[in-house]
């Protein structure tokens, strides 16, 4: 067997391709955004570059091929997260943003909902957005919680006089795209719900997909959030929202597996995440460190402890970007390790984010505080890392900690590509020393 990192050649030319866009195309979002006076003017000044990046086949790229697109896996969305959350956090949260929402479908959809759902995300047309509406307001830390300490409180009930129709009513919020360009809803909205509040956690639960506009989904406000300010993160409401029956995805109460499963898959591109903005701000720092000289005789770069921070935070880029690799690899391969290095990867690369940033914040001084540096959005952008995607205080840590508690758990389950292979070789090494 042999350990290698090396990106296939579709891989090494989607990372040039994505390079290429994002240098040429996104690198322009923040300079056309970041005066304008609210969120959703903001959003809005956004769909010009993401209608670009759909027609440039970025988000086809992502979609798998039995589905009508050209994506093999997680580690291309890595790939491609890199590349544009380098340049350009809003327009590339959009994007992956949808594809996070229609991973429920992907994961759990039958066939004919795979067809029907993704065909407006294949045609590399227009600006079809997607979401993934789980969080509410009050937080949904303990989303599978029964009452009264509920997360998920969105109810679906069937509707009367139909063939099992479904009247959707709740609240969400922090749920990238959901309430669309118009306010009415996005293209496709993977809404979790409660299709039966007295079940136990483990069936009360369903995801049902809605088509927008949607009659009944009313914006409440787009969130001011501290970055990512060009991305739309709306509260929004949903009254009476109609889905047919052929909507639900997965089994009635399934909803809680499939949910587990789709923020499995995104833990690993939280930390690619933190790649592309670390990367962008050590690039800024260096560059800064290389010309800069303060007053003294020589660059900054020249001195020692400017040097030792620069190493540092490409230390921590490497790691972080190996770790995540091998986790998105994990996930696709399916191997038996895939959950606990993807919250690894999600968990350490949001906080090394912050801590690097800062850092390098330090290299260039007070001047990073300036607007006219790109370093203060980049840690404003990198503050929510820790936060969204099931926060690693409320949810990811909580989820390691079962993982350990486990009466079956094995620390090197984490090293097995397939099978039972950390057991395996924990007899080999009792034979061989005699223990």
């Amino acid at each position: 067997m042999a350990i290698d990192f090396t990106l296939t050649p579709d891989q090494q030319r989607l990372q040039t391709e994505a390079r290429c866009f994002a240098h040429d195309v996104l690198s322009k979002v923040g300079p056309a955004t970041r005066d304008l006076p609210t969120a959703m003017d903001r959003f809005l000044a956004t769909r010009s570059f993401y209608k670009q990046a759909i027609e440039a086949g970025f988000l086809r790229r992502l979609v798998p091929a039995p589905l009508g697109g050209e994506g093999t896996g997680l580690v291309d969305m890595a790939v491609l997260a890199e590349e544009f959350h380098a340049v350009d956090a809003n327009v590339s949260l959009t994007l992956l943003g949808s594809m996070l929402g229609l991973f429920p479908v992907l994961l759990g959809g039958s066939p004919e909902q795979q067809r029907r759902l993704f065909a407006p995300f294949v045609t590399a047309q227009g600006t079809p957005l997607a979401a993934f509406c789980v969080t509410e307001p009050g937080g949904s830390a303990n989303f599978d919680a029964p009452r009264p300490a509920q997360g998920v409180r969105t109810v679906a009930r069937l509707a009367e006089g139909t063939d099992g129709d479904w009247n959707i009513t709740g609240a969400k919020k922090w749920v990238s795209n959901a309430t669309g360009w118009d306010g009415r809803g996005a293209d496709l909205m993977t809404v979790v719900c409660r299709t039966d509040p007295n079940a136990s956690p483990e069936a009360a639960m369903s995801v049902i997909a809605v088509t927008g506009p949607a009659p009944g989904v009313t914006l409440t406000r787009a969130i001011e959030s501290v970055g990512h300010r060009a991305h739309l993160q709306p509260e929004f409401r949903l009254d009476r929202v109609r889905a047919p029956a052929r909507n639900v995805i997965g089994p009635v109460g399934g909803g809680k597996a499939l949910v587990e499963a789709c923020f499995t898959g995104t833990a690993p591109i939280v930390g690619v995440f933190a790649v592309g903005l670390m990367r962008a701000a050590f690039e800024t720092a260096l560059a800064f460190a290389r010309t800069e000289r303060r007053g003294g005789s020589v660059p900054i770069i020249e001195h020692q402890a400017v040097g030792y921070a620069l190493a540092d935070a490409k230390t921590a880029i490497e790691a972080v970007r190996a770790l995540s690799w091998r986790a998105a690899h994990a996930v696709d391969a399916q191997s038996p390790g895939a959950l606990e290095l993807a919250l690894h990867a999600k968990v350490f690369g949001s906080a090394t984010a912050i801590r690097v940033i800062t850092q390098l914040m330090q290299v260039v001084g007070i001047d990073s505080y300036d607007r006219d540096m790109p370093l203060g959005s980049l840690l404003a952008d990198a503050l929510v890392l820790p936060l969204f995607d099931g926060g690693n205080m409320g949810v990811r840590r909580r989820q390691l900690h079962e993982l350990l508690k486990g009466a079956n758990y094995d620390p090197l389950t984490t090293v097995a590509t397939s099978g039972p292979i950390a057991s395996v070789l924990r007899g080999r090494c009792e034979l061989a020393t005699g223990l």
